[in-house]
């Protein structure tokens, strides 16, 4: 055992003295350690300009969609899809398009230097490394005009549209009718009772279609000089869709003994806005921010209830380009 490390020791003594008699040979110094690819293939770059322009493609098609009240799974698919085929598009220039390099880093201190005419030369390498730059610029702006269309387009959703808000059937002449289309009449409606109404004819599901009539005392109306001749024996008519966030209006409260409660008045269950009647459904108390519009009434010679003009303001929560009521 002894003679085997004495042995295994003698080869290492010898083979330190061979390395120092004979020391390896130097690296070469390459002229130009920097290598870059060919270029990019021809099929990479012109898928790239595919998916980029697929990319703009559906961006606009979402703000497009988006401005006419599109469907809400096409809004999700050209956003999505957008998205998608950025990512891939951004994954195929970075793996076959954008040109990479194999270069060996210096060891050696050295001073920050010049740009040279070989710092050009390697520059240019790179650029002509892909062939339809141009081409892929012009592609990618369509897709960047398209995303910044896409990602300012929801500012336009933000509330509902004044034209929409101001839409209504209701004009002078048009009789209310209820759920049944049935002519709502001046004796099918009591003091403290009140029905829900649409104009003839109409959508029901539109948002200035339905209205809310009530009816009081006619000693107790309180309302401006101009609407005086709006709540003929007492009966009012108001919009029902709130004007704090667009709730159906759908309780009215109406004391037997007003001194000890509040005032006969209309209110919306969901955030409980409350307008009072005899005042032209002025918010008593809640959120709304401003009075319900009313409808104007006539009562025709067969007793029915008919609008005596337009609302009296637009329709719904209150917002930019709203009419008051």
């Amino acid at each position: 055992m002894s003679r085997l490390l004495r042995m295994l020791t003698d080869l290492a003594l010898a083979r330190g003295v061979l390395r120092a008699r004979h020391p390896p040979p130097e690296p070469e110094d390459h002229a130009d350690p920097t290598r870059y690819d060919a270029g990019a293939p021809a099929w990479a770059e012109l898928a790239l300009v595919v998916l980029l322009l697929l990319c703009g493609a559906c961006f606009a098609a979402f703000a497009v969609l988006l401005a006419l009240a599109g469907d809400t799974q096409l809004l999700g698919a050209t956003a999505g899809g957008g998205l998608a085929l950025l990512a891939a598009a951004l994954v195929l220039a970075g793996l076959r398009v954008a040109p990479r390099e194999t270069a060996v880093e210096p060891r050696e201190d050295a001073p920050e230097p010049e740009e040279t005419a070989e710092d050009e030369r390697l520059l240019g390498a790179v650029a002509d490394g892909v062939s339809r730059r141009r081409l892929i610029l012009g592609a990618a702006g369509i897709a960047g005009t398209g995303a910044i269309l896409a990602a300012a387009a929801p500012v336009t959703a933000l509330g509902p549209s004044a034209r929409v808000l101001d839409e209504s059937p209701w004009r002078r002449g048009v009789v209310l009718v209820d759920e049944e289309d049935a002519p709502v009449l001046a004796d099918d409606l009591e003091v403290g009772a009140f029905i829900t109404a649409f104009p003839r004819g109409a959508d029901k599901r539109e948002l200035g279609s339905p209205v809310v009539v009530v009816r009081v005392r006619p000693d107790e109306l309180e309302l401006p000089a101009a609407r005086r001749t709006w709540a003929p024996e007492g009966l009012l008519a108001y919009s029902k869709i709130c004007t704090h966030a667009g709730c159906a209006v759908s309780l009215f409260r109406y004391p037997t003994y007003e001194p000890g409660s509040s005032p006969p008045a209309l209110a919306c269950p969901c955030h409980y806005s409350t307008f009072d009647v005899r005042r032209a459904a002025a918010v008593v108390v809640g959120p709304a921010g401003r009075p319900l519009p009313q409808l104007p009434l006539a009562i025709d010679a067969q007793r029915q209830l008919v609008a005596g003009g337009p609302l009296s303001g637009s329709v719904g929560p209150a917002w930019w380009g709203t009419r008051r009521s």
